[in-house]
């Protein structure tokens, strides 16, 4: 093999060098104007989904190559986060322990710069934030494989936060054991909804294994860390922080698993142009009521993505309808729409307009 041509070596990395100063500086100006906006802004909030949003769109439509749109807006976000903690450095409750995936989530959206706060409980996550404890939550609301999380839905009519942003995150799920091999293994822990997603998988190769649900996957993997012939469903980032090792990776019976989460706050946000609507409809039971319920959207031109009913909880077959639509509240058409919903039944409350999730990572 010809050895490299070390002028030619020493001539690149000369160019790097000074490409490395000529960053530093632009960070640091960068740095200077994101520090100055704060002030300006005064006691507002620091965090404006909507901005953020418009500079990764912005800085993805205009990547020269050869780095990946992914590695480019990865680089971004951690500028972003930075800039942002010159303002204040942010509290973001989520379904802990540590290692779970609304872990992975809030660190893909905010980077590790934000004090992380672990919940017990999906409500101890939206306590922190309506007690002020946090400024933000992330909890995940639907799984492409199981559908929605039925607690974070309950949880939104009666909560005063927002949806300020959304997260789409594909889901690994992994078998995590100190065992060292699968037919040492006698129990398996797991949230309910990730044994729902491996279940195929399961009856295949631990049939006789006990299931024992917990509230979180990280949970299961700080479980099974402390019983040898214990073994855990959970992320990547899990083993690592209880000593597991990856047993089996890949264990989820739809290869393009992805869990979307919410991230709520108590803020309104402007239109990015790109938005989703979020919103909670009730209708009478009478024949032909969510057809009315969802008229104004096809007549004014609004594209509904989701829509998913859960009892009301305030009587006997009585539910309440969970739409999202393309569009901010702030748009003619999904303005004129709601104002058609609001005279049509008793019961609309919009969740929030917040940026729509970018490509899939």
């Amino acid at each position: 093999m010809t050895a490299p041509d070390s002028s030619a070596l020493a001539a690149h990395r000369t160019e790097i060098d000074r490409i490395d100063r000529e960053l530093l500086e632009l960070l640091s100006e960068r740095a200077g104007h994101a520090h100055a906006i704060g002030q300006l802004k005064g006691g507002t909030a620091a965090y404006r989904p909507e901005r953020e949003a418009q500079i990764l769109r912005r800085v993805s439509q205009e990547n020269p190559g050869p780095l990946p749109e992914d590695a480019v807006q990865y680089i971004f976000r951690a500028i972003i986060s930075a800039c942002l903690a010159l303002e204040r450095r942010l509290r973001v409750a989520y379904l802990g322990p540590p290692g779970t995936f609304s872990h992975a989530a809030l660190e893909r959206h905010f980077g590790d710069l934000p004090d992380a706060s672990p919940e017990t409980s999906i409500d101890e996550v939206f306590r922190a934030v309506e007690s002020g404890r946090a400024d933000y939550a992330v909890v995940p609301v639907e799984n492409s494989t199981e559908g929605a999380v039925g607690r974070t839905l309950d949880l939104m009519p009666q909560s005063t936060l927002k949806v300020c942003g959304e997260i789409e995150l594909r889901v690994q799920q992994n078998l995590l054991s100190r065992a060292g091999d699968l037919a040492a293994i006698k129990c398996v822990y797991s949230h309910p909804q990730s044994f729902a997603q491996c279940q195929d998988w399961l009856l295949r190769h631990l049939p006789e294994a006990k299931r024992l649900p917990v509230a979180s996957n990280a949970e299961a993997a700080r479980l099974a860390a402390a019983e040898p012939a214990a073994a855990a469903i959970a992320g990547e980032n899990a083993a690592v922080i209880y000593g597991l090792e990856v047993l089996v990776p890949h264990l989820e019976d739809e290869p393009n698993n992805t869990t979307r989460f919410w991230i709520l706050g108590a803020q309104d946000v402007a239109p990015s142009g790109r938005d989703k609507t979020s919103l909670v409809l009730s209708a009478p039971n009478r024949p032909g009521a969510v057809y009315h319920l969802l008229e104004p959207f096809a007549r004014n031109g609004v594209s509904m993505t989701r829509l998913e009913s859960r009892p009301a909880k305030a009587g006997i077959w009585e539910y309440l309808f969970y739409v999202d639509v393309e569009g901010h509240e702030q748009d003619a058409g999904v303005r004129k729409a709601l104002e058609e919903l609001r005279q049509a039944t008793a019961y609309v409350k919009v969740l929030g307009s917040y940026p729509a999730a970018g490509k899939l990572k």
